[in-house]
């Protein structure tokens, strides 16, 4: 990927320094103002506090009427209210509209209003959480909405960070502090911070702090997670500042007991706010085709009208001319007595448009909302946590989703880390104790440093580590113990490890419970306790890792005086740095593939012996190096690179990242639904490929493109006019997947940002050359993929598409292609993405697409993704609860969205639909007679039926059975629906309700009015002659009944699924029919208002003859046989053609060619499982000292004083909880309490005593960290870290040991022969060399 050409055309309108942040002045900091609305000028710096709702009290009733009058319905509904209020043209009352309509803008008004106050009761709680502000000389409990822009801030440990501050100092060695961003970028391994150096060692009290005057000027908030430039002018002095000195929003604060820091960004104007989007207004697409089917209907509406006028017009001329003397009646002209009847026509006919299916409607999207609260299946019990649908207006579109974008860590995993396998030697020792039976007994209780939390346990590979006879099986936990960026502290007389990734915690703990127990780390020292040994190993150097090296190695001298390089890394780059290969290490390459298969994350160790004349010629070029100025990092890699090889193997890692329950099934049971699967994640390409193979998103077969590949591909499509009008077809018959970069992606989507990207650095000074086996790999890759291309343009033919437009820009046409490039694949992976890119990749898709898309996610770097998507669902994670507050479904794993869009999504869409469809072809069968009356009525808008069936037909007569088919209507049970997720697709593809089906269910109510109407018309002449009455009313109420009983019929052959409520539902509905024509055709009611019951005893006249009871069997029996034997027929044809696919699709096969077949990350014929999260940083913070305590850290001028409330000037209260092996030893009073042995008063003495010795002790001495890992390498190269040199004397070194010596002595591992105690060579010429 060429950056370097994006330097011009990238630059950043928000790169401008223009945000000035003056500290401890608010008074400075308000006086600044930005353009507002028209001439007013607002406030440039907001405050803290955030306002996610959509609404506020004066905003309610205009905006939620304005999003309620965007359906094309709502407006159709006024505009018939406007005419009905026109006594000249009115055919029915206005109110009989307006209060249905009323009703339901009140139905959505609530909804809407009951969502946005969840919304503000989530902002009050976090606008109201606690946080310590600097008030005059003392920090003060205050609320984070009080926090403004330029207050110091006081943060504790486990705090979370109120807003984007600048790092002052902090309690840490170095004013280091130690963060998570798990709720900004779902990393869980920890980052560190620094302070600037002049801050550190000037602002060392509360009383200082409140002195700060400097000021920061810095860019414009922006969305840049990872980026931020600017400067701290400060005494006359400036010091830069960059991303590594902030403290973001949203971050928590890990073992670090207190830092402080300065506003820079507040409220709305921090980045994760930047990130989290607006709240978008979210409708179906059956809503979208519903506003415009009423846009059709009421264009049809009109024609009609339009016609029947017409009608009147010469109607009425033949009318006046045979009928001259009622000159008198027909006041208006003729023009105007058409145009008075045009608009009655269109009031009569806006029936068409029922509202009662609009408030019917909101009813069922309520009802199967309640069914997702109410489904046990997706409770989860450990939480308490039942499945919410927080938006009950998208429950259709649930069954129309085509691409799920899912966040990795905390959705898709548990993050947790579990040593489940290990290989050594060439030998798998798997766990003997799988369902955890032994580990209630406690196998590693010989073992007093034993956690007791490894799940792992192997009695074979335990007897060869206590019994010291297996030299690789030695080295290789000594290795683990060794090689890492481990520190220590002790709590609770226990160790405690803090690191940076929970692959390091998990190695590091399991090599401890197998008796080498890493103990303690000085600059230049690390000391283990092996089998009840304890030993010094001096760091001779630290090789960190980074992306590129993939491997970490630890030189190192060991008691005895020997040189020993310990490496672990990836299998791709160790593999090829072995002395040998033989036997062992091919049998350990097929253990690799096994592992892999398994999905677990490998590791492989190795080591070797330095000769000391090899180290003595290797050290020089190790310090030379070190101390360049430019290509520091280049150089390095090759000094390391040099001592890395002819490395004996010692065995492979196996650690599995535990999935969530049900993950893989869940996921290859969607992607049988034809639902495509992307993984959006802040994390590393390696971990997500590894999860990706772990959950069955991937697969071995699997063509896996990359940046690279998808680039070259990309070029070639936008390169000319021929290749652009070629689509990707061939790709459908290949097995591909995408892994992208965050990058990749930041060059991609131009025009869907709406800001410039960040500045691209023209050139990388320390850019790490890729190894020679990786080189080699990308050369076969892109072969590969040249040849796959050759292939697919050979194999297209000529077709049209969207991206030969000429008026498309490249950009355009470059974002096209790759969504054609990515629709094809069955899975495509995005790492080491931001929030905004996550949501980007979205909006993107469903521009191109024209699909429904839902996002997942448990975090709030997930949010704007959640919120841009048309479903978001939130998991109720270990990540905080943004994501639940701003997402439309909440489940408490990812498990249960099987069932949500299979079960209840599928349900719902297929309920609607048939509800749509059945209420269409009622209202039109019912309605349309109204048409072919005014045929016969001189086209004046006449109305066919009583007043009173017009009003409750929709309302009463023929609803029950419509709700029922919306709420409870099933094709299939839930067990079904889940076996069988091909039903899916019926929903992706539109098939239940389309134009298609409108049109059908149109012309099926056309023809059931015809019938109906022309029928009794027909023979009414015979009916008459019998003595049957054939007026008005007799004939309207024929109509009227005849069409009842055949939507009744019809909604009886629809229903699947029969239960008692149906058939309750379509018993009440007739019996209301009966019961209420009975009451409104009564005599009594006829003599209180004739005018308004004027059907007095209709239906009673009429279902008293015979021959009227037989045409409305006639009527019935004719709507419905042809329609039943249609559809019988139908169903025989569908099936005979699926069967012929079926037979027809082994022929269709396409052949792959051999090169397309395997493009695998690692070596050819194997894919590599590494994953390994940890970056670059840490090992120069241990080997310069930066990270590491030193004794008078808290008595020096460094001193940090509890922020109190009341008192101004605070006393110093922190406590020292760092584990000093100098101090007292673990060793002793683990001893103590494993055996019981010795008295507590006995002991206290020799504690008492040791401490004082270690405060007499040299200050220079240092003191092992309570600092945790960290991943990030230090931003600023100015920085000052002042290493002292940690000296050991002999007597120091015998003081330690006597109070160990008694227990060693009685340890139950140890023996004769290894009883003797070891002595600690410690040179006094140090060999740590830092690259400051």
């Amino acid at each position: 990927m060429d950056d370097v050409h994006l330097g011009e055309d990238l630059e950043d309108k928000d790169t401008a320094f223009t945000w000035e942040v003056k500290a401890n002045s608010r008074a400075y900091n308000k006086q600044f103002r930005k353009k507002g609305f028209l001439w007013w000028r607002q406030k440039k710096y907001k405050s803290n506090a955030i306002h996610t709702a959509k609404y506020n009290f004066f905003s309610f009733l205009p905006l939620n009427l304005y999003e309620q009058f965007r359906h094309t319905s709502n407006l159709y509904f006024l505009l018939i209210i406007i005419l009905q209020s026109f006594p000249e043209i009115s055919t029915l009352p206005w109110f009989t509209l307006f209060a249905p309509l009323v009703c339901l803008l009140v139905i959505r008004a609530t909804r809407d209003l009951v969502d946005d106050i969840g919304r503000h009761r989530s902002d009050n709680i976090i606008n109201n959480r606690p946080c310590q502000i600097l008030r005059g000389k003392s920090f003060l409990w205050k609320k984070w909405k009080n926090l403004c822009v330029g207050d110091v801030v006081c943060l504790s440990k486990d705090s979370i960070v109120p807003a984007d501050m600048l790092l002052l100092a902090s309690t840490e060695p170095s004013s280091l502090c130690y963060v998570e961003t798990a709720d900004i970028d779902g990393e869980t391994n920890l980052k560190f911070r620094q302070a600037l150096m002049v801050t550190h060692h000037e602002l060392t009290s509360p009383k200082k702090m409140a002195s700060f005057q400097g000021t920061v000027i810095c860019e414009e908030p922006n969305s840049r997670m990872h980026h931020f430039v600017g400067s701290l002018e400060w005494n006359n002095r400036k010091y830069p500042l960059d991303i590594g000195n902030l403290l973001l929003r949203g971050c928590r604060i890990r073992n670090t007991d207190t830092c402080y820091g300065l506003v820079i960004y507040a409220g709305l104007d921090t980045k994760i706010m930047m990130n989290c989007g607006k709240i978008h207004l979210k409708r179906t697409k059956l809503d979208m085709l519903m506003n415009k089917l009423v846009i059709l209907i009421f264009m049809s509406m009109v024609v009609v009208s339009l016609l029947l006028t017409l009608g009147f017009t010469f109607m009425v001329k033949e009318f006046k001319g045979k009928h001259y003397y009622l000159f008198a009646l027909h006041k208006r002209t003729e023009a105007m007595e058409s145009f008075f009847i045009f608009w009655g026509f269109l009031i009569l006919l806006s029936v068409m448009v029922p509202m009662a299916m609009f408030i019917s409607a909101e009813f069922i999207y309520l009802g199967n909302s309640f069914f997702i609260n109410w489904d046990l299946s997706m409770y989860y019990e450990p939480l308490d946590m039942p499945a919410k649908a927080r938006n009950t207006s998208l429950n259709d579109q649930l069954g129309q989703v085509q691409y799920i974008f899912s966040d990795k860590t905390g959705t898709l995993t548990q993050n947790v880390m579990t040593f489940k396998k290990c290989c050594i030697n060439g030998c798998i020792y798997d766990s003997d104790d799988e369902h955890g039976t032994l580990r209630k007994r406690n196998p590693y209780a010989w073992n007093p440093f034993a956690d007791g939390k490894l799940q792992f346990y192997n009695k074979e590979l335990e007897s060869l580590v206590r019994g010291q006879k297996n030299t690789v099986v030695q080295e290789f936990w000594r290795l683990l113990a060794i090689c890492h960026t481990v520190m220590v502290q002790e709590k609770d007389n226990q160790l405690l490890y803090q690191a940076a990734s929970p692959d390091e915690e998990a190695l590091v703990t399991a090599a401890r419970n197998f008796g080498y127990v890493f103990l303690s780390r000085t600059q230049d020292t690390i000391t283990l306790v092996e089998l009840g040994e304890e030993r010094v190993y001096q760091v001779l150097a630290m090789m960190d890792f980074n992306s590129d090296r993939k491997r970490m190695s630890v030189l190192v001298r060991n008691p005895e005086g020997s040189i020993c390089l310990y490496t672990k890394g990836a299998d791709t780059v160790i593999l090829e740095r072995l002395h040998k290969k033989g036997a062992m290490e091919e049998t350990t390459e097929e253990i690799l593939a096994s592992f892999a298969e398994q999905t677990l994350r490998t590791l492989c160790l190795a080591y070797k012996k330095v000769e000391e004349e090899d180290y003595k010629r290797w050290e020089p070029k190790h310090l030379e190096a070190s101390l360049l100025l430019q290509n520091r990092a280049q150089a390095l890699h090759q000094v390391y690179n040099k001592i890395e090889q002819n490395l004996q193997l010692l065995g492979v890692t196996a650690i599995e990242d535990k999935l969530q329950d049900g993950v893989p099934e869940t996921i290859n049971c969607l992607k049988k639904g034809n639902i495509k699967m992307w993984v959006l994640t802040g994390d590393k390409p390696e971990t997500a490929v590894n999860i990706g193979f772990a959950c069955k998103l991937l697969s071995e077969n699997m063509l896996i493109m990359e940046d690279k590949d998808i680039n070259r591909l990309l070029e070639n499509y936008c390169r000319n006019e021929r290749e652009q009008q070629r689509a990707f077809k061939v790709m459908t018959h290949q097995n591909m997947a995408l892994v992208i970069n965050g990058d990749f992606l930041d060059q991609l989507l131009l025009s869907l940002r709406k800001e410039p990207r960040a500045l691209v650095q023209n050139a990388v000074v320390d850019e790490v050359p890729q190894d020679l086996g990786l080189s080699k790999m990308d050369f076969l890759k892109a072969r590969r993929i040249s040849q796959m291309w050759r292939n697919i343009g050979s194999s297209l033919t000529q077709s049209s598409s969207v991206a030969s437009k000429i008026h498309e820009s490249l950009e355009v046409q470059r974002e096209r292609a790759f969504v054609d490039l990515a629709s094809k694949c069955q899975a495509v992976i995005c790492c080491r993405v931001t929030p905004k890119q996550k949501a980007l990749v979205v909006a993107l898709v469903k521009k191109y697409q024209q699909v429904v898309t839902l996002a997942i996610g448990d975090g709030a770097n997930d949010v704007n993704m959640i919120k841009t998507a048309d479903i978001g669902v939130g998991l109720a994670g270990q990540e905080g609860m943004q994501a639940v507050q701003n997402s439309d479904y909440v489940l408490a794993q990812f498990c249960y969205l099987q069932r949500l869009l299979l079960v209840h999504g599928r349900w719902s869409y297929m309920r609607v639909c048939k509800f749509l469809r059945y209420f269409f072809y009622k209202t039109v069968a019912s309605m349309m007679a109204q048409i072919w009356f005014s045929m016969f009525n001189g086209f004046t808008a006449q109305p066919l039926y009583e007043g009173w069936f017009l009003a409750l037909f929709n309302l009463l007569y023929s609803t029950l059975p419509v709700l029922y088919i919306g709420l409870f209507e099933q094709d299939m049970t839930a067990e079904k629906s889940l076996k069988m997720p091909e039903l899916y697709e019926a929903g992706q593809k539109d098939e239940l309700f389309n134009y298609s089906i409108f049109l059908q269910a149109i012309v099926h109510g056309i023809l059931t009015s015809f019938i109906n109407f022309f029928m009794p018309l027909v023979v009414s002449g015979s009916i008459s002659k019998s003595g049957a009455s054939s007026d008005h009313q007799s004939f309207g109420v024929l109509v009227a009944i005849s069409g009842l009983l055949s939507i009744t019929l019809e909604v009886i052959l629809v229903i699947k699924y029969w239960t008692l409520l149906c058939v309750s539902s379509i018993v009440l509905s007739l019996c209301s029919y009966i019961i209420v024509t009975s009451l409104i055709q009564s005599l009594w009611l006829y003599k209180i208002s004739p005018k308004t019951f004027p059907f007095l005893f209709a239906d009673y006249n009429v279902l008293s003859q015979p021959t009227n009871l037989l045409v409305i069997i006639l009527n019935v029996t004719v709507n419905t046989i042809p329609v039943l034997a249609f559809r019988m027929i139908h169903g025989i044809v569908v099936k005979l053609r699926l069967k012929e696919k079926e037979e027809e699709v082994p022929s269709e096969e396409v052949s792959v060619e051999p090169a397309m077949k395997h493009l695998r990350r690692g070596l050819p014929g194997r894919r590599s499982s590494y994953a390994f999260s940890h970056r670059e940083g840490y090992a120069d913070l241990i080997t310069q000292g930066t990270i590491l305590r030193r004794n008078g850290e808290f008595g020096g001028d460094t001193i940090f004083e509890s922020p109190n409330e009341s008192e101004e000037d605070l006393p110093s209260a922190r406590k020292e909880s760092i584990f000093n092996p100098r101090k007292i030893s673990i060793l002793a009073k683990t001893k103590r309490q494993h055996h019981g042995k010795g008295s507590q008063e006995e002991s206290r003495p020799n504690a008492s005593s040791q401490t004082q010795a270690t405060q007499h002790s040299d200050t220079k001495k240092p003191v092992a960290s309570t600092s945790a890992l960290s991943l990030q390498p230090s931003s600023s190269d100015d920085q000052a870290f002042h290493s002292v040199t940690s000296e050991y004397t002999l007597a120091s070194q015998q003081e330690r040991l006597d109070v160990r010596a008694s227990s060693w002595r009685e340890l139950p591992w140890k023996d004769s022969a290894s009883s003797k105690q070891s002595q600690l060579e410690v040179p006094t010429k140090k060999h740590s060399h830092s690259s400051s």
